[in-house]
């Protein structure tokens, strides 16, 4: 019988006095933590909710998440997060596919509060809005629901990159798996404090950061909005030893690094960064600057947000590590499993994997079979089992015959020093089949250059594998999380009067 919630209530008997989580709103011991989760269980019971019944919490990155979320999960019902910035449709989708009995909403962010409203109204479910504190009269729950290890104790909806979001049926088992392997690779305990930008409603955020730290018996500081400069800030003034971010987050910070000193970080020891691939030369950075490990990973919403890291004691710049303690990874291609170092699709096995997608049967037996999860991503594992993602599947760009891999192109881009962000991708092309096309954003006072950009990746990659297409834009754009959405890029902006080509 396991919980994950029994996992962070274990150090409210051991420590109830110690920092569990905080903000510049609200700071929360174990014990206040575990006191106030529990009393949203009781209110939860007490409305009639029953053990599994789905609950849809939407709240951002604050203190009062973690209430919620732990109190859901200590009476048993299945958590359905999502992120604030969804749109009514979106949660009506939500409310359609998983048909809660309840919605908690965060109180704070009007718009969002109007879209749950609005989609709750229609689709006739109770809302309970969540103020700050979130705080329930009820007497706390004594103990915790116990699952069976294969009970469905979390829902993430996935992206949608490849058609309507699905829900990853994320089992008991599978968060305590998660948060204790993790733990495991990163070497987290009570003496760590962690901070983190990420939306918690997302698999990187909840099951990777926050489950972990608290479970480990750290403290987690959480800043509601990600800027730069108050992420750096907040590492210097609570001491932190480990930050969570994205890679664009890394980059960002890493622009307003010249008013910080490597002294600001002396405690900090490690920073994980997930949802894409981090560029080498960030991780550099970042090393050189402040003497930091910036530490990359791979997991998805259906692997519970990892399934492999560069572990802290052995890390390798451009892999995303090996795999996590009780999960396995193949390379496959036309069904066969490939020798080290071949690219093809990354499959992967172990504790962490979903039980399947909620209310799609067909989409379960498409991508599980036998215990293994196809991801639709496409890498090599090397002699020593570090994995390389060089790309998703779809993304793979077909110039003339020759595959391409665009991350490959960017982390030459990104040794450019007038290059802050880039984004690779195909464009149609009558002779060729596709072009490669390079969509960047520029530092303050870079002037935009194709000739000298293609210079630079001819000097450094094959004649078929240079950019001829560069288009400047003043974003990329980005998801939730910060990550940045390929499928979100216009090919025809290569093309149109933002593109230039050499």
């Amino acid at each position: 019988m396991v919980n994950v919630a029994s996992l962070v209530w274990r150090n409210a008997d051991t420590g109830p006095s110690r920092p569990a989580v905080g903000s510049d709103s609200l700071e929360l011991t174990f014990g206040q933590l575990r006191e106030a989760g529990g009393r949203v269980a009781a209110a939860v019971r007490a409305a009639g909710l029953k053990p599994l019944d789905r609950v849809v919490l939407m709240a951002p990155t604050v203190p009062e998440f973690p209430i919620v979320y732990y109190g859901l999960h200590t009476a048993g019902v299945t958590v359905v997060t999502l992120n604030t910035m969804a749109t009514t449709a979106e949660i009506a989708y939500v409310l359609d596919d998983a048909r809660p009995s309840l919605v908690m909403a965060w109180d704070g962010l009007p718009d969002s509060g109007a879209a749950a409203a609005t989609a709750a109204g229609a689709a006739g479910v109770p809302l309970w809005r969540i103020g700050r504190g979130a705080h329930f009269g009820a007497p706390p729950q004594p103990g915790v629901w116990e699952h069976r290890p294969e009970d469905t104790s979390a829902i993430l909806y996935t992206s949608g990159s490849s058609g309507r979001p699905k829900g990853a049926e994320l089992t008991a088992a599978n968060l305590v798996a998660n948060a204790e392997a993790f733990s495991t690779v990163l070497g987290v305990g009570p003496g760590d404090r962690l901070g983190t930008a990420l939306p918690l409603s997302h698999v990187y955020g909840q099951a990777a950061i926050m489950n972990t730290t608290l479970a480990a018996g750290a403290s987690l500081r959480l800043l509601r909005r990600f800027e730069p400069r108050a992420m750096l800030e907040l590492v210097r003034d609570h001491r932190l030893t480990a930050v969570g971010a994205v890679p664009t987050m890394w980059i960002a910070m890493l622009r307003e690094a010249d008013a910080f000193r490597p002294e600001d970080f002396a405690r900090f020891r490690f920073g994980t960064s997930g949802g894409a691939a981090l560029p080498v030369e960030v991780l550099r950075a970042w090393r050189e600057r402040f003497g930091c490990t910036v530490l990359d990973g791979y997991g998805l919403s259906e692997t519970t947000g990892v399934v492999a890291f560069n572990d802290i004691r052995r890390p390798r710049a451009g892999t995303v590590g090996v795999a996590l303690p009780g999960a396995e990874l193949q390379i496959r291609k036309h069904g066969a499993v490939l020798r080290p170092g071949e690219v093809g699709e990354v499959y992967v096995r172990g504790a962490t994997v979903m039980k399947g997608y909620w209310n799609k049967p067909e989409a379960t037996r498409s991508e599980l079979s036998d215990g293994w999860l196809r991801t639709g991503d496409l890498g090599s594992v090397d002699a020593e089992g570090y994995l390389t993602i060089v790309g998703r599947s779809k993304e793979l760009i077909i110039r003339g015959g020759y595959n391409i891999y665009p991350r490959e192109i960017e982390e030459v881009l990104y040794r450019h020093p007038d290059i802050t962000e880039a984004a690779v991708v195909g464009v149609p092309d009558d002779y060729y089949g596709e072009e490669v096309g390079a969509v960047v954003t520029l530092r303050p006072g870079a002037v935009p250059d194709p000739e000298a950009l293609g210079g630079w990746a001819r000097s450094q990659l094959p004649a078929y594998k240079v950019p001829r297409l560069f288009a400047f834009v003043d974003a990329l754009p980005k998801g939730p999380t910060g990550k940045i959405l390929k499928r979100a890029i216009d090919p025809g902006v290569l093309r149109g009067p933002a593109g230039r080509s050499h």
